[in-house]
């Protein structure tokens, strides 16, 4: 009787080396730092879901976890970066909905793509943003906007931070969804555009929540409503823009973890975990709160996979919808 295939293969000392160094591997990881990509400048809502998860897993694992910003291109360059990097699970990326969900509708030569070179492992925080005005702006609620914005089309101006960031593509929706010409004018972070909403040079922004609610309780912007489709605990005054006279409309912004394509199916698994154990904290709640987000880390990285998938599909119908261009 001749041997079967397997056992030919399996008594081929480097194939046999190889399945089971592989394995040792994956049982042993991480074998030293792990690099977590931030794909912006430091300061940003993620860095603090890198510090609460990456913290967590170095005391289970005891390997360091590190923050590695790597901003440029709208998240382009962090991306990139983790997309080429070996897939051993010791570079992953910390991204979020404009490079992973927005950029690739937006940008026809990304030099990465989204669902072929990365690996989802988990969906980290979704969570809306607000539609702030300054005081002086004669609207007190959207339906009031929506009219001003129909009585001086392409007048009223809305900042973000950028080009393609969910701020500028929550208000190219407000667009499409009411009916109305508004004038995006981008940014190079939120602080500045926040800051000239707030000095009056422009009218209005889709801003994240954490940066507006000082300014919205002091007095200093007017929130009008928040883009998800249940009121926030943060702002529990202030209605949804879908039940406050825009039905249909919703934005959620989103953080997730992901790593290069390829990345074996046990690593995946460890982290994916590990990220859903945490989310569960009693201090990771305390910080979901604080901004105004909620964890979905309850989704398999199959689910977390398909979920960015539908946002890519969705925002890339709103940027042909809307003639969005990158410049």
């Amino acid at each position: 009787m001749h041997p079967s295939r397997r056992a030919v293969l399996l008594s081929m000392p480097g194939l046999a080396g190889g399945h089971a160094g592989a394995a040792q591997t994956e049982a042993a990881y991480p074998l030293r730092v792990v690099r977590v990509v931030i794909p912006s400048a430091p300061g940003g809502l993620t860095d603090g879901f890198v510090r609460l998860i990456g913290d967590a897993m170095q005391q289970a694992w005891g390997q360091p976890f590190v923050m590695d910003h790597r901003p440029g291109g709208g998240g382009i360059v962090g991306t990139e970066h983790v997309a080429r990097a070996a897939p051993d699970g010791h570079t992953l990326l910390m991204g979020n909905i404009g490079p992973l969900g927005i950029n690739p509708g937006l940008y026809p030569h990304l030099p990465y793509d989204a669902a072929r070179d990365l690996a989802p492992i988990s969906l980290v925080a979704v969570y809306p943003n607000v539609l702030v005005v300054n005081p002086v702006v004669p609207a007190r609620n959207v339906a009031e906007l929506v009219a001003l914005a129909r009585a001086r089309p392409g007048v009223l101006r809305f900042a973000s931070a950028g080009i393609g960031q969910s701020q500028h593509l929550s208000g190219e929706m407000f667009n499409v969804t009411a009916g109305v010409q508004m004038t995006h004018v981008p940014y190079r972070g939120t602080g500045p555009a926040l800051s000239d909403v707030m000095g009056g040079h422009v009218e209005m922004m889709f801003s994240n929540l954490p940066p507006a609610v000082e300014a919205i309780r002091a007095g200093r912007l007017r929130a009008l409503g928040v883009t998800g489709t249940a009121r926030s605990a943060v702002l529990p005054e202030v209605p949804t823009i879908a039940e406050a006279g825009v039905p249909g409309y919703e934005v959620l912004s989103w953080i997730a973890l992901v790593g290069p394509a390829g990345l074996p199916g046990e690593i995946v698994a460890r982290l994916h975990a590990e990220t859903a154990r945490v989310a569960r904290t009693e201090e990771a709640r305390r910080y979901y709160l604080s901004i105004g987000a909620e964890p979905r880390t309850d989704l398999s990285p199959e689910q977390a996979g398909a979920y960015m998938q539908r946002e890519r599909n969705r925002w890339a119908e709103l940027v042909r919808r809307a003639d969005i261009r990158p410049e």
